[in-house]
């Protein structure tokens, strides 16, 4: 039975732990991203550890830095899906095209906004 454990960690310890994990061999399964109660960000990352799931989480830091070049796409995609929902910035990301959401569906970093089918396809040309 795999079990989790959860360790807080500083921004400034996001890229060591990630590089020793690589080194070890621990294959990073996921990062998660949310806003606390108090409207903190809180950035998780989690590897796998044989029996166990490991995650490693920084609270209160709209920016930290990438992972990408640590763990490739594993890393790449989720941070960048971080940044486009949430916009949490990760320093030395390459967030120039956005995965999934056009530039007109946004209002500010990471608001999505909510708007009637017609007037999207008018702002589109569509209509």
């Amino acid at each position: 039975m795999q079990t989790n454990k959860k360790i807080s960690i500083t921004k400034d310890e996001i890229v060591p732990t990630a590089q020793a994990m690589r080194e070890a061999g621990h294959v990073l399964v996921m990062i998660h991203g949310h806003r606390n109660k108090d409207g903190q960000p809180v950035i998780s990352y989690h590897y796998d550890n044989g029996p166990e799931t490991v995650g490693y989480e920084v609270v209160g830091e709209e920016e930290v830095p990438s992972i990408a070049p640590i763990y490739d796409a594993a890393a790449e995609w989720p941070e960048r899906e971080l940044n486009e929902l949430l916009g949490f910035t990760f320093t030395g990301l390459d967030t120039s095209e956005r995965l999934f959401l056009p530039d007109n569906m946004l209002d500010g970093k990471g608001q999505i906004i909510v708007t009637p089918i017609n007037v999207l396809k008018e702002k589109n040309g569509l209509l």
